[in-house]
């Protein structure tokens, strides 16, 4: 092989879904190679800036073969870095490819592959820590460069209460957390947040204040890191202002996201009413490379499901809608619809320059960015899951 091994190990000890994790936050492109004693050949999966974009198990290809990876529990993973030039099959994004993996592993849609047992024999059982409750959102090894101050929590202490003011930014350190939402129907569980994961809005950084959406509570002893906000204004305020603009931007599309969830959560199921007689900007799936910024109108982001198109995120104006080549929010164009009001009037934006914006960012902005489109990403599924219920 080519390229060096630049992570290896054993599937008894990491599952697929945690590799794949890891090599999101990492941002690696190679090659992930899959060995199993119970296997004949070594399954393959191709991954170009820590997303999943084609796989190869024996004759399945594509997403077909990445699930049917899932239910390789024992064996051992090695990571290559080396260039691909593969066909892309996979348009799903990391986290959806995680959850609907590990979903589909519970739901015995995919096949384990382990020690043939005699008949009669209890089969081989995956942990439910492994692959249950709340989804687990980590990040990579945090830059202590950037940390101020440290602070501790324990079990049952609310590190973040919903509806307080605040605008510090805290990474994880050690430990875990649970983020919830409150609803007319009670609490809402949205994510469960790890070592490296970010709590906080960096939008708050340009505004300077910020009202906390939802509440973070500790499970078991967390240790977190205050983050530097002078240093990371600094590095803010030398970006342009189309840059300044997508990142508000992108944390109010979680706030919308995570507002919606907990509506079809305490309301139930309800007509997609918002979108009747709006135009289909984007269909989700096709291939798009346009961004673009709504100057007045709306429009709604919607995940289509054999249910039809769920409502996720109301852009106003000032928002922007279309391909962002630099961060994965698992919504349009490939994971979802862009349905427009009548009196949209948009303009083109530059993907580009926003680009080299975000490449010139210290790799803890960029974490925090990277972060937050994940936290999109994985509330737009429980966003739909709630919808379907």
């Amino acid at each position: 092989m080519a390229g060096s091994v630049a992570f290896a190990g054993n599937l008894s000890f990491l599952n697929l879904g945690e590799v794949l994790q890891l090599l999101g936050t990492s941002s690696g492109t190679g090659t992930l190679h899959i060995r199993s004693d119970h296997a004949t050949q070594e399954g393959v999966i191709y991954i170009d800036k820590g997303n999943p974009i084609n796989a190869d198990n024996g004759s399945k290809t594509g997403l077909d073969a990445l699930f049917s990876l899932f239910g390789w529990i024992e064996g051992q993973f090695e990571f290559i870095q080396e260039p691909i030039s593969c066909e892309k099959l996979v348009n799903k994004s990391r986290m959806e490819i995680i959850l609907d993996g590990l979903r589909m592993l519970d739901e015995g849609q995919v096949e384990v592959l382990a020690p043939q047992t005699n008949a009669g024999a209890e089969k081989p059982s995956v942990p439910a820590a492994k692959s249950g409750g709340l989804p687990l959102l980590k990040g990579p090894l945090v830059d202590y460069s950037y940390v101020v101050d440290e602070e501790s929590f324990y079990d049952g202490d609310e590190i973040v209460q919903e509806g307080n003011h605040g605008h510090w930014i805290w990474v994880i350190l050690e430990g875990t957390a649970n983020i919830s939402k409150n609803t007319p129907k009670g609490n809402l569980k949205l994510l469960k947040i790890g070592d490296g994961a970010f709590l906080g809005s960096i939008a708050a950084l340009l505004r300077g204040e910020n009202v906390r959406s939802a509440s973070v509570t500790a499970e078991g002893s967390v240790q977190l890191g205050m983050l530097d906000a002078h240093l990371m204004n600094s590095e803010l305020a030398s970006c342009t202002l189309e840059y300044r603009d997508f990142i508000s931007a992108l944390d109010a599309r979680l706030k919308q996201v995570t507002g919606m969830t907990a509506d079809y959560f305490s309301q139930g199921r309800k007509p997609a009413a918002v979108i009747k007689g709006k135009k289909r900007l984007i269909k989700q799936g096709q291939e798009e490379n346009r961004l673009f910024r709504i100057r007045s109108g709306h429009a709604y982001v919607a995940r289509e499901t054999k249910a039809g198109p769920v409502p996720v995120v109301r852009l106003d104006a000032g928002d922007f809608f279309g391909n962002i080549p630099f961060l994965d929010m698992g919504q349009e164009p490939y994971s979802a619809s862009v349905f427009g009001s009548k009196d949209l009037k948009v303009s083109a934006l530059d993907s580009t320059i926003l680009q080299n914006d975000h490449e010139k960012l210290s790799s803890t902005l960029q974490n925090i960015l990277a972060h937050l489109a994940t936290c999109i990403s994985v509330t737009t599924l429980i966003a739909t899951n709630h919808f379907k219920k």
